[in-house]
């Protein structure tokens, strides 16, 4: 009898999303980042609360409409003009000041010690996501980046999940079979492509109801039944 590709006994790896899945925003809002507002208003002080929701907003369907992430000072420009504010060197700047990642971001509560446990058992590890070239520096920050060996990032790929070579990318670079990867999104569709390209799949369904179609979890620590 064959074991079927994907099952417990065959999985070495487990690629992951990272928004929603391993990190989230302080405040709830990805983009743009949490002290947008005040370094803003540093430099516009006549803005109106209304006017800067209305210039996240167009942000939003901005990054929505394309198919790759596009550079953060590019973003930043489309709701700047939407504010009818120049984009100086100096505000891109001050938008893009390095402060410390945990100052805007956090980690679930069940990430790390996941992470160190499926490290502890041998399983190797990517991140597939809809980012930003940075991400790997943000995860240092947060105290999560030394678990992964690889990164399939939207905005160096120049693609975007369900495009095959997110996924590809990642099992290529740790050398590995689809079917020897479990991918992990709290997305269930993007789950699903991966599912129909060979990976064993789950969808993190912590704060929502369990996916139909797809094989679902409600917290992280559940993925370690299959390894």
């Amino acid at each position: 009898m064959t074991t079927p590709p994907g099952s417990p006994g065959t999985l070495r790896a487990v690629l992951l999303d990272s928004g929603g899945v391993l990190m989230r925003p302080k405040g709830g809002r990805w983009n743009p980042r949490a002290d947008f507002e005040q370094i803003l208003l540093a430099h516009e002080p006549s803005l109106t609360p209304e006017q800067l929701e209305e210039a996240v907003s167009a942000g939003d369907d901005h990054l929505a409409a394309l198919s790759s992430t596009p550079d953060y000072d590019d973003y930043h420009r489309v709701v700047l003009r939407h504010l009818g504010v120049e984009a100086t060197s100096r505000l891109l700047a001050d938008l893009r000041r390095e402060v410390a990642p945990a100052v805007y971001l956090e980690t679930f509560p069940d990430v790390e010690e996941t992470l160190r446990e499926l490290s502890r058992r041998g399983v190797r590890m990517a991140v597939v996501s809809d980012a930003w070239p940075e991400l790997p520096e943000l995860h240092a920050g947060l105290g999560i980046r030394g678990y992964f060996e690889a990164y399939a990032i939207s905005a160096v790929l120049g693609c975007t999940k369900p495009d095959p070579r997110m996924y590809h990318h990642a099992s290529s670079a740790l050398g590995l079979a689809p079917d020897q990867c479990l991918f992990v999104d709290d997305a269930p569709d993007l789950v699903a492509a991966a599912i129909g390209l060979g990976y064993a799949g789950r969808a993190l369904c912590r704060d929502s109801p369990a996916a139909a179609d797809v094989p679902s979890v409600a917290s992280l620590r559940e993925i370690l039944d299959l390894f």
